[in-house]
């Protein structure tokens, strides 16, 4: 025979069991729900989709975006999920019409690197690269036209694009490289001293450009020429790629240019402490 549980205790128990299930509910209410990711997009050229680093994903594409490339390497650092829309030969006009699908106002993270296939810098060493009697002086002085005159515009009005679209992101610039020490090092690809300094010179060009424009759209911008100094092609220890095969690989960053020239300075300007408010990058 059961016992017989006596009325009072009966009427605690039901009370106590009433009790925790109307705290239920609050207690799990209160528990904090698990921050959604940030969400970063990396628009741009080769220097962004990682050419030069010799492994890509099969997407389907000839963008030859790379696991080693800054993007990734930083979306994995500080937690962000990754848009990687950054394609091999664009120009400031293909970013502008066939990157920024993903751009909206809950967008955190920006980066972008362009300009470089405008002035057609990647032809431009070509031409200089020909053995004598051929020159490139030309198509040095043809880059630094457009770079004065024409690249300007082009970046105001992507840049406008992408804070329209994306008003409360943290947009970040990013600039090129030096390619070259200046030394006579590559039998096979004879650009003299006197050229390697002037597509420098152009370089320097382009990234002041470049950091004009960013500047006066509240961007921030990454300057990566310091920290590849020292690590030029035929530098002791190279960052950039010199004349390679397959050629598309040449004159690129390398695994080492992607990880430790551009994937710190970015990182560091994705998680600056500068508001990150509408107009603030």
């Amino acid at each position: 025979m059961a016992p017989v549980v006596p009325r009072r205790r009966s009427r605690f128990v039901t009370l106590a069991i009433a009790v925790l299930a109307g705290l239920a509910p609050a207690v799990l209410w209160a528990l904090p729900a698990q921050a959604a990711a940030p969400l970063y997009t990396a628009l741009g050229d080769s220097y962004s989709s990682g050419v030069g680093t010799r492994t890509y994903y099969s997407d389907g594409t000839s963008c030859y975006r790379s696991p080693y490339a800054y993007p990734v390497l930083d979306a994995n650092q500080i937690g962000a999920s990754l848009t990687f829309a950054a394609c091999s030969g664009a120009k400031v006009a293909d970013v502008s019409n066939n990157q920024l699908g993903s751009l909206s106002s809950s967008t955190s993270y920006v980066t972008l690197t362009v300009g470089g296939n405008d002035i057609g810098f990647a032809s431009v060493i070509t031409q200089c690269a020909k053995p004598w009697p051929y020159t490139c002086w030309g198509d040095i002085d043809n880059a630094n036209y457009y770079i004065r005159n024409t690249l300007p515009g082009t970046l105001d009005a992507l840049y406008n694009k992408i804070r329209s679209r994306a008003p409360s992101a943290r947009v970040v610039i990013v600039g090129y490289p030096r390619l070259f020490n200046e030394s006579d090092c590559q039998s096979l690809a004879r650009i003299s001293p006197g050229e390697q300094a002037a597509l420098n010179d152009t370089a320097d060009l382009l990234n002041e450009t470049i950091k004009a424009r960013a500047v006066a759209h509240s961007f921030r911008f990454v300057d990566p020429r310091a920290a590849f100094t020292g690590h030029a092609v035929c530098d002791s220890i190279e960052w950039v790629n010199g004349l390679s095969d397959p050629i598309m690989e040449s004159y690129h960053p390398n695994r080492t240019g992607q990880s430790s020239g551009y994937a710190p300075l970015v990182k560091n300007a994705l998680l600056s402490t500068m508001t990150a408010a509408a107009g603030k990058a």
